[in-house]
């Protein structure tokens, strides 16, 4: 899912939000087909948080290896059926009708902790814009407490407890997230741009998971 980013400089923050203008097309129904969200769209927001993960340094990888294992799953999924490009939620609905959401490495699987990993950016985000001096090893860990622990089992819990202890300075993980000619107010907007952008989306993702009883799955 390469774009123009490769030619343009720019924040990943920056090139968030203009993915996330496509998201807000995002509708949601108790009528199952009538729920909406652009596959590519999402895909790339999430790659675009894997880019932003990497700047923390190799304490984010194993949430980084998870979103781009649940990235490539979906990928593949469609590549095999393109049609399923243009809606998310018809990929949920066909594992279940075929009864295969929950099992294994489903698709639907997938998309539920791609949504839990924006969830974990976006209250890492927003820890940062609320106190930039707060210790980032303390930001990312109140994060991950009300984010992702809830739903990760003692092994996965452990590992991430281990992964705590590389993580960067706050300011270092700030000039790593700003190109070179932007200062901390212009970053600091975008921040606050792509939080008010991703929050209502990540909800009406909450409601469609729900509607597909997707909402409480644990990991090991």
């Amino acid at each position: 899912m390469k774009r123009r980013r490769e030619t343009e400089k720019g924040s990943e923050i920056k090139y968030a939000i203009e993915e996330l203008s496509l998201l807000i097309q995002l509708k949601t129904s108790d009528n199952h087909d009538a729920a909406y969200i652009p596959t590519r769209p999402f895909l790339y927001v999430c790659n675009l948080v894997i880019q932003v993960l990497d700047k923390i340094g190799p304490t984010m990888a194993v949430l980084r290896q998870d979103i781009s294992q649940n990235v490539k799953r979906i990928e593949m999924q469609c590549d095999s059926d393109s049609s399923l490009y243009s809606n998310l939620v018809d990929i949920l609905k066909k594992e279940a009708d075929d009864g295969n959401a929950r099992k294994g490495t489903s698709c639907s699987k997938a998309f539920v902790w791609l949504t839990r990993s924006l969830d974990f950016t976006v209250a890492l985000l927003q820890r940062i814009v609320k106190d930039p001096g707060q210790e980032m090893e303390e930001a990312v860990k109140e994060s991950y407490n009300i984010t992702l622990k809830p739903w990760h089992g003692w092994i996965s819990s452990a590992a991430y407890r281990v992964a705590l202890k590389l993580i960067p300075d706050t300011k270092t993980f700030i000039d790593l997230l700003k190109p070179k000619d932007e200062n901390n107010d212009t970053l600091t907007e975008d921040m606050e741009t792509f939080i008010s952008l991703l929050v209502p989306v990540l909800e009406e993702i909450y409601s469609i998971l729900t509607l597909y009883r997707l909402d409480k799955l644990k990991s090991t």
